[in-house]
């Protein structure tokens, strides 16, 4: 007997994407309304700061959750204005509790919006990594942005100044920065070196 088999448009993956993206934004909202109700109806001032904590976390990962929507429309965007949203929002729910500072060079650049959402989700990636392996506890360090055009061509710079090892195994986040970088038409490299380690995502202007 054989079996139908159906494939899933790239219009029904986006509108499936978005369906997924509005049910995410709903459950995160009843969350937050939950932890707002407890902690109005608790009289215990510690557990009031633990829950103000909790929900100051919850808001924090929806602000990321929000800057990484797919886009609704084609437009242009100002990269150095959206990453300037994307890693204040990182930040706060990954970084600033680890003493992991995030510095942000901002150049000229602009991309179309879903160019622009595929890059703010590498620079997510590679951020994340870099917060993983690079650095040991809540000793702290840095982690460098840069996105800047030359020519034709874009690149993104993700670098940090932890103690990553160059045996680190290649995780499911490098093989999603790598489909990325693939979706842009670009490429991925990756360096390791005494004073930290660098990956870098380097793409055509236009494709």
């Amino acid at each position: 007997m054989e079996l139908a088999t159906s494939r899933t448009s790239p219009s029904e993956e986006r509108l499936l994407m978005r369906e997924l993206t509005h049910r995410i934004n709903n459950e995160l909202a009843s969350a937050a309304g939950m932890i707002s109700l407890a902690a109005s109806r608790s009289e215990n001032a510690e557990a009031k700061a633990t829950l103000a904590a909790v929900m100051e976390r919850l808001e924090n990962y929806t602000s990321v959750h929000r800057a990484l929507q797919m886009p609704e429309q084609s437009t242009a965007v100002d990269v150095a204005a959206y990453l300037r949203q994307l890693c204040r929002s990182i930040s706060r729910s990954k970084l600033d509790r680890r003493n992991i500072s995030l510095v942000l060079t901002e150049h000229p650049v602009v991309l179309d919006s879903e160019r622009c959402w595929l890059l703010g989700m590498i620079v997510y990636e590679l951020i994340t990594n870099a917060a993983r392996h690079a650095f040991d506890g809540d000793n702290g360090g840095e982690v460098r942005v840069e996105v800047a055009m030359s020519g034709a061509v874009i690149q993104c710079r993700v670098s940090d100044d932890g103690t990553a090892q160059r045996e680190v195994r290649p995780g499911r986040g490098l093989r999603i920065i790598k489909d990325l970088a693939a979706c842009l038409g670009g490429r991925f490299q990756q360096h390791f070196g005494a004073q930290g380690s660098a990956a870098a995502v380097v793409f055509p202007a236009e494709r």
